[in-house]
């Protein structure tokens, strides 16, 4: 037996390379556009090659081996944005990455600021900038570069307020922007009644790797969202957990309070929260 895994030792470490590497492609382009052409083009090219082989069609054989270097770089065109933020998050550092009792106190600030929003029933819509810059989507907003604080939150999603309509965007524990336009998803949504600032949510994180958090103006419920998955109408308790699990690997942020069932995206209860992103 060891002679045989001294003979394919590097069979075994090249699977696990391509493992490895097949399961980055994934990650890079779930829940993208991106991936339903790769499914669909990958799909022809299956049953092109079966077809040719089985009954033995030269033509489109040669074909499919002549158009597989054209077939490469029309794959970079289509794929370069989901490619350009692979690259991203391979190249770029931690920007959450301030000490663990700063990034504690930090947390529990924002939890306290967005559950006194749910309750004014204030709606609003904060992105917590981690590995992938937000620097795009600051730029159509405005610059603030501030302390985050309760009080700064309420005056920025107050209604009428000059800034409330847009999202506000965090760096570390400072506000480095409000009134910023997200990119709405265009995935179809079970639930049609899911608002505009939900739908804000969902696109940005299908392309960075932000964290959303969401206050329904109208329900007052909170909801967040990480790489395209929206959980809704959290309770305090499980928004304080979420956090927690996200950003300081489960320590606690909770106060008592009885747990409820996680409400998500499929079987969310309707909700008409048509607050507008962008006009």
């Amino acid at each position: 037996m060891w002679p045989e895994i001294q003979k394919h030792w590097r069979d075994g470490i090249e699977i696990l390379v391509l493992a490895v590497c097949i399961y980055q492609i994934y990650r890079a382009f779930r829940a993208t556009r991106g991936a339903q052409i790769l499914v669909g083009l990958g799909t022809i090219l299956v049953v092109l090659t079966l077809v040719s082989q089985v009954f033995r069609f030269e033509v489109i054989w040669w074909l499919i081996t002549r158009a597989s270097a054209i077939l490469a770089f029309a794959l970079i065109v289509i794929f370069q944005p989901e490619l350009r933020d692979a690259l991203a998050r391979l190249g770029s550092k931690r920007i959450f990455s301030f000490s663990s009792r700063r990034r504690l106190a930090f947390l529990e600030r924002f939890a306290d600021s967005v559950i006194a929003l749910s309750k004014k029933r204030i709606g609003a819509l904060f992105a917590i900038q981690r590995d992938i810059s937000l620097k795009k989507f600051l730029e159509t907003g405005v610059v603030l570069d501030a302390q985050f604080s309760p009080e700064m939150a309420t005056a920025v999603f107050y209604p009428k307020a000059p800034l409330h309509d847009g999202g506000m965007i965090i760096a570390d524990d400072r506000v480095a922007g409000a009134a910023c336009v997200f990119p709405v998803t265009q995935r179809e949504m079970r639930d049609r009644s899911t608002g505009l600032r939900h739908r804000a949510a969902i696109g940005l994180t299908e392309e960075t790797d932000a964290v959303a958090v969401v206050v329904s103006e109208e329900t007052g419920g909170i909801s967040i969202c990480v790489d395209g998955r929206l959980e809704r109408n959290l309770t305090e308790k499980q928004f304080r957990d979420r956090l927690a699990d996200i950003f300081i690997a489960g320590k606690s942020l909770t106060e008592p309070e009885d747990d409820e069932e996680l409400d998500r995206e499929d079987t969310v209860t309707p909700s008409r929260d048509r607050d507008m992103v962008s006009d």
